[in-house]
């Protein structure tokens, strides 16, 4: 699916687009290239499952950007707490032993908040740019 089409549903046509930033934990620097390859694995898995159109992904040590199409139906803050449960119960699975232990003896990946925006004040294009420069040198 393109940028130029609409969300098509049995109710609703639409083209609603937010940008995600999830955080690690006290902002601690886990994500290496592996984990970030992994975690845009399960989030484009995640989307799917949940009907929305994964449109960029990326992100740097402490944190992540997603830049997605949803439907007006769709419970935001739900599909951000689906997002988190599964990527992190994953990645802990999968790459244990390169977590710190945050409380206890209890791995902790993600932040409890988040920060969500609409993409309506700025271009798709402009955000898309954005997203992919995380992570590069800055001139």
């Amino acid at each position: 699916m393109n940028d130029k089409q609409f969300k098509h549903t049995a109710r609703s046509v639409s083209d609603l687009k937010a940008h995600l930033v999830l955080t690690t934990k006290y902002r601690r620097k886990v994500i290496n290239p592996n984990m970030l390859k992994r975690l845009s694995e399960i989030i484009k898995e995640q989307c799917e499952k949940w009907g929305c159109d994964y449109i960029e992904f990326n992100g740097e040590s402490d944190h992540i950007h997603l830049l997605f199409r949803y439907y007006p139906q769709l419970q935001l803050s739900k599909f951000v707490n689906s997002l988190k449960s599964v990527s992190s119960r994953l990645i802990r699975k999968e790459f244990d032993g390169q977590l710190p232990v945050s409380y206890g003896r209890r791995h902790v990946f993600w932040n409890k908040s988040y920060f969500i925006a609409s993409c309506g004040g700025v271009t798709v294009e402009v955000l898309k740019k954005y997203v992919q420069q995380q992570g590069k040198e800055k001139s």
